[in-house]
């Protein structure tokens, strides 16, 4: 397996390219690559973002860490008890994961698309919470809840299989959609919202007030394909909405100007108005990297952890 040279800015770490991740078919075996590997080159303890202050003590279940018994309470009650540190509180972690057809699209055709990179980025995301010992969960949706597995310390192999057969084909509308997931998820938790939000910002910031607001931390990652965020093409041609079909034809080297400061301007509203309302908003490249996804991740995590 190839590594992608690691980049500048993160000493020591070794990240897997998009495109080397798309020849790895199991996603149980990519996530526990990419995440190990990322935690490895970080040169940190395998429990980061964990406070050590003492909590608690619980039983013992066969695939605990072993370094965390209490031997002192063994030799008192010969039994095995597991010492629980502060942050170590089983969140509930559930991520919602936009499989509408604009998802489908990538512009390389060596390269992944959004619904890959969305792939690869939660199970990676899934597999990390549940080393921290949370329950995890999963939600697809377009314009409704396609798919739904709650929230359980058991249930990461069915969340993967879940992201394995997840397809992008139907029309997308968040609100609907996070109004149904907002219902169903329960109990106070980390949620993470993936998508490229193409939607009218008033919108999205509708639908991700419905989970906001019932007290959840939201953790927003955004989703665009290098062509997306620059319109690299020339040549006059048809483009095509992969949701309602609708073609259009397009000379690009005209509405390059307009068409960027639309992206950028749409872009910037919603990063301002998440953090505005205490959402974690990332804004992600489908080419790059999965890094700077783990990091802010692992930021909220810190962040999170020391509240608690």
């Amino acid at each position: 397996m190839t590594h992608a040279r690691a980049r500048a800015g993160a000493p020591g770490a070794q990240f897997l390219d998009p495109k080397v991740l798309a020849r790895i078919d199991n996603l149980e075996l990519l996530a526990r690559t990419v995440v190990d590997g990322f935690l490895n080159g970080l040169h940190r303890a395998p429990y980061l973002g964990l406070s050590m202050d003492f909590a608690e003590h619980r039983a013992y279940v066969p695939g605990d860490d072993t370094r965390h018994l209490d031997w002192r309470l063994f030799a008192r009650t010969d039994r095995h008890y597991v010492k629980q540190y502060e942050a170590e509180t089983n969140a509930n972690v559930m991520a919602l994961i936009d499989v509408s057809a604009s998802m489908s699209y990538g512009s390389d055709p060596e390269g992944v698309t959004k619904l890959d990179y969305a792939r690869y980025l939660t199970a990676c995301l899934l597999h990390f919470s549940r080393g921290q010992r949370d329950r995890v969960g999963i939600a697809t949706f377009d314009d409704d809840i396609r798919e739904y597995v709650p929230c359980s310390a058991r249930n990461l192999d069915r969340a993967l299989h879940v992201l394995a057969r997840a397809e992008a084909g139907r029309s997308g509308d968040l609100y609907p959609a996070l109004l149904k997931a907002a219902e169903r998820v329960g109990r106070r938790g980390i949620v993470i919202v993936v998508s490229d939000f193409y939607e009218p910002v008033d919108r999205a910031m509708e639908a991700l007030r419905l989970l906001r607001g019932r007290g959840h931390d939201l953790a927003v990652f955004r989703i665009m394909d290098p062509a997306e965020l620059a319109l690299p093409f020339d040549d006059p041609t048809n483009f095509e909405d992969l949701e309602t079909g609708e073609q259009m034809p397009v000379i690009p080297k005209k509405l390059k100007e307009g068409y960027d400061a639309l992206v950028e301007g749409h872009i910037r509203e919603l990063e301002e108005r998440c953090t505005a309302e205490r959402m974690d908003h990332v804004l992600l490249d489908s080419s790059q990297p999965l890094d700077m996804a783990l990091f802010r991740y692992l930021t909220i995590r810190e962040k999170k952890a020391r509240v608690r």
